[in-house]
């Protein structure tokens, strides 16, 4: 979700220079190196301005949260900082923990319902029921390429932070 399109992406976001100060406004780019650094409203190189964090943090939410944690102490600016480092970035924003879609459902809140296409008050359906799956047939020559399948199932621990929040 963090990663850039492509290594010739990636090669324009080393190419982004770190601008003069403007006041009010942070520089966004690999030179943050930590939450602290988000000092103020930050500003997305006009090239690197498609991120869902870059299009969904309002001025109203950063002043809102910029000093805020989540239940398991994690910072705002902890969550949006790779957002901030990778200007390429898709998403931007990772939660800290559970309670970090709680806390800042301010900012989590559009960006869920941007990339899900599923609102905060929608429904999950799960159905488990391998026959009501609706998939085209495959044609022979092409399933005889498959040699196996995975299916991967992430969880957490209820109480113990996400990847963002983790401490030593």
């Amino acid at each position: 979700m963090g990663c850039c399109a492509s290594t010739k992406s990636r090669e324009a976001v080393y190419a982004v220079r770190k601008p003069l100060i403007i006041p009010g406004k942070l520089a966004c780019g690999p030179w943050l190196k930590y939450p602290e650094d988000i000092d103020d409203f930050p500003s997305w190189p006009e090239h690197h301005q498609q991120s869902l964090l870059c299009k969904n943090l309002t001025q109203d939410m950063w002043e809102e949260l910029k000093d805020t944690k989540d239940e398991s102490g994690v910072p705002f600016k902890l969550c949006i900082l790779s957002g901030c480092q990778n200007v390429d970035s898709g998403i931007g924003i990772y939660a800290g923990s559970h309670s970090s879609y709680k806390v800042f459902a301010p900012l989590f809140d559009p960006v869920i319902e941007s990339y899900h296409n599923h609102s905060k008050t929608a429904k999950h359906v799960s159905d488990m029921d391998a026959s009501s799956l609706k998939c085209p047939p495959l044609p022979q020559d092409e399933a005889d390429f498959i040699i196996s399948t995975r299916i991967r199932v992430g969880r957490n621990l209820e109480g113990y932070p996400l990847g963002p929040g983790i401490t030593k």
